[in-house]
């Protein structure tokens, strides 16, 4: 049984967590767009199925009912469009923009919980959302700049994983997470095959081991936030999420010449709070509907 009484190993997996999902923010922003987003999304699957391989033989052992095999289906469907906005709107925001918004995806699980799971939002809650709503308002600022489709794309993709991680936890009720996970892997390829043949462009060996480097790394970033959960309390590893927003930051600077927007940082900030307010919220009460930030990464 994991002892989660170890804060500073929960609070270095988190660390490695973040290095690992930064990573794949720059690396797919580093590709510019020369693969198609619903192509590179494609391939970043297909190339992650190798991980898949340990899981073959429990899942086809545990089986699934045709009502669990629709409900992965509809997950995989939501999830392959929430890949493709991803990846649109990271070859065209700074990485740091795409990173803040990103951290929005547990607050539409809270908001989908309450609509289509009856999960009552009290005071305090409502509060956290609206603050999260504000640092969006923050980072856009609608009516001073201009509100392009990649920030469109980026709210999509926090509706749509939102919607994903919500139907992955009514199926964690009743399958095992080796199914939860392998299916997700598998029903999003299949999603995402129909998006990538209708833009296909042949990839150069060099962005296939970029691509195959992002599956890697995703898988990588996966684990260790799961062994940073099992090793320390929430309260203890979310903070450190704020991190990979300040490292977005950094990588945008030095490497792609992105000037540091202080709006982005304030307002990713405040969805941060506002997401780990929620999450200790719900830890007090031995609830698991929201997910860490870390959740929901392409």
């Amino acid at each position: 049984m994991a002892n989660p009484n170890r804060p500073l190993t929960g609070i270095l997996w988190m660390l490695m967590t973040g290095f690992c999902f930064v990573s794949v923010a720059g690396i797919v922003k580093h590709m510019g767009g020369r693969v198609p987003a619903a192509e590179a999304a494609f391939l970043r699957y297909v190339l992650g199925l190798v991980f898949l391989v340990p899981m073959i033989r429990p899942m086809l052992r545990e089986g699934l009912s045709r009502w669990g095999a629709s409900m992965f289906g509809l997950r995989g469907v939501v999830h392959a469009l929430g890949v493709v906005t991803w990846f649109f709107a990271m070859g065209q925001l700074p990485v740091a923009e795409v990173s803040a918004m990103g951290y929005l995806t547990p607050v539409g699980v809270t908001v989908a919980a309450a609509l289509f799971l009856g999960e009552r939002l009290a005071m305090r809650r409502i509060a956290a959302i609206a603050i999260a709503v504000i640092g969006v308002a923050v980072i856009l600022r609608p009516g001073f700049r201009t509100v392009e489709l990649a920030h469109l794309a980026m709210l999509g993709t926090a509706s749509l994983f939102a919607m994903s991680y919500l139907i992955g936890k009514i199926m964690a009720d009743r399958v095992s997470p080796t199914m939860v996970v392998g299916m997700l892997s598998i029903t999003v390829t299949i999603g995402l095959a129909p998006l990538a043949a209708s833009v296909w462009v042949t990839p150069s060996l060099a962005d296939l081991g970029w691509l195959f480097l992002v599956a890697a790394l995703a898988t990588a970033g996966h684990y260790t936030m799961t062994c940073a959960f099992a090793a320390a309390p929430v309260s203890v590893t979310q903070p450190v999420t704020f991190l990979q927003l300040v490292w977005s930051t950094l990588i945008g600077l030095l490497i792609f010449g992105e000037p540091v927007d202080s709006f982005v940082i304030l307002g990713g900030a405040m969805i941060i709070a506002a997401v780990s307010y929620i999450t200790w919220r719900e830890a007090q009460m031995r609830r698991t509907v929201t997910p860490p930030v870390n959740t929901g990464k392409a």
